[in-house]
């Protein structure tokens, strides 16, 4: 996601330097909007950036950020004028520049493989040059780099919940109860299907919102947000029901199950919560012309 914003809004010496190692994954980065106090609010972040001279010095904190403390380029959005989302600007922020800390590594319900921390800017002076795009466009590239997010993060529940399909499926061939397979149990074999159909309609719909996403359609931001939605909601049901149908044996770190439903909860919250993907079809829909 912030390789496609320094591709898209940056100038052709932002892109010659940034996007090669990024695009290559010998570096990485990380995307800086939530704060401590402004989550789905997100225009009303806090974290200042002073032009003096030929630097920004940017005073604030960012939390629950992927990868902080890990990667190497944190594009942080910041409040470069007055109150609301004009006065936020895009700045991207090297490690190792003065004044730029971590907070400590976060325990999460799940996710464990990828560390996030709070991203701390004290007197961090940045040049002008790592501006993306002008002062006042940083909100408008922030909700553009999250329609792309919210299909990313679409896209991992669909990996989740197709793998706990089959982990059930598997189980329901092995288990035996009262004298027989679990898979003779029409119960079972209902909540199943019903498991694969709302699969591949999860998986049309976030095909369908990234075409649009790619041919810049007008209700691009409208189908990321259903497809965020949707997919995020149906398939953690699934991820949970193939828990469920694993009995006891679901429960254990032993079975991966498990970990797809603690690893995909966290979707229904990242890149705008579900409640915010309401909104934002909603608005969209009343008006419309």
């Amino acid at each position: 996601m912030c390789a496609w914003m320094i591709d898209t809004f940056g100038n052709t010496e932002q892109r010659e330097r940034f996007c090669p190692d990024l695009c290559s994954m010998e570096k990485f980065a990380s995307y800086c909007l939530t704060e401590p106090g402004s989550g789905s609010d997100a225009a009303s972040l806090l974290t200042t950036a002073q032009l003096k001279g030929d630097h920004y010095i940017l005073n604030g904190s960012k939390a629950f950020i992927s990868g902080g403390g890990d990667t190497d380029v944190y594009v942080v959005m910041c409040r470069t004028g007055g109150k609301g989302p004009k006065g936020i600007s895009c700045l991207v922020v090297e490690k190792g520049t003065p004044g730029l800390s971590f907070g400590k590594k976060e325990k999460k319900v799940g996710w464990n493989s990828q560390p996030t921390r709070a991203v701390i800017l004290e007197d961090c002076a940045v040049p002008v040059t790592n501006r993306l795009g002008e002062e006042g466009q940083g909100f408008n590239i922030a909700m553009k780099g999250l329609n792309g997010g919210r299909i990313n993060i679409a896209s991992c529940s669909l990996g989740a919940a197709h793998a706990c399909v089959q982990l059930a499926r598997d189980h329901l061939l092995v288990r035996k109860q009262f004298g027989e397979t679990l898979s003779n149990n029409q119960f079972l074999q209902f909540k199943l299907a019903e498991m694969a159909t709302k699969l591949v309609a999860s998986r049309l719909i976030v095909r369908e919102a990234a075409t649009a996403l790619q041919e810049n359609r007008s209700d691009a931001a409208s189908l990321c947000a259903m497809a965020k939605l949707f997919a995020t909601d149906e398939c953690f049901n699934i991820c949970n029901q193939a828990l469920q149908m694993h009995g006891g044996y679901g429960y254990l770190k032993d079975y991966a199950v498990q970990q797809f439903v603690r690893d995909i909860r966290v979707h229904q919250i990242l890149e705008g919560t579900n409640e915010v993907m309401r909104m934002i079809v909603s608005r969209n829909l009343l008006t419309e012309s």
